[in-house]
């Protein structure tokens, strides 16, 4: 009998005293979902990167230097630069959303390739551009702008002809 005396007792208690579930606690702070889309950015090429046309000397090395930031050519050493042609700055422009950062980035060529010969090579000595690497897209047009330049090496007399290369840029959100 003591043991149904218990079980009655105990009943009684769940009943007569319910579960209580416990309140969760309110956090201190809230928290905010959100997620920024950002336009597919574009990029186009408006201007291809020229050093001109130059004559190498018969004894001596030659640098040609295309300024990023000025378009101004500059011939050192064993090369004369051709006045009616003094090249140009690549040219880039950029879209994507307004007022977001850009970072550019390029790859550079080892060598210009003659277009008749391909044994026939000028070294490229480097790629540059027209200031840091980070662009902010213009609030209002949505544009973004950036120039390239670059340095070439004419051996002593460097066959004559066309030389090319291609280089790959990139603009990537930051």
């Amino acid at each position: 009998m003591d043991i149904r005396k218990s079980c009655i007792a105990a009943a009684l208690a769940a009943v007569a005293f319910p579960a209580v579930p416990a309140l969760a606690a309110t956090p201190a702070q809230q928290a905010t979902n959100r997620a920024l889309i950002l336009v597919p950015l574009t990029l186009v090429k408006i201007d291809d990167l020229s050093f001109g046309t130059v004559s190498p000397s018969t004894t001596s090395l030659g640098i040609v230097s295309i300024n990023a930031a000025t378009g101004a050519r500059t011939v050192f050493g064993g090369v004369t630069g051709v006045p009616s042609d003094v090249g140009n700055r690549a040219q880039f422009a950029g879209a994507g959303t307004p007022g977001q950062q850009v970072v550019i980035t390029h790859t550079t060529p080892l060598e210009l390739i003659s277009t008749t010969n391909n044994a026939d090579r000028i070294a490229v000595l480097g790629l540059t551009l027209d200031g840091l690497p980070l662009r902010t897209i213009d609030p209002v047009t949505r544009a973004f702008f950036f120039h390239m330049g670059g340095t070439i090496m004419l051996n002593p007399n460097q066959p004559e002809g066309r030389y090319e290369a291609t280089f790959d840029v990139t603009a990537n959100y930051l």
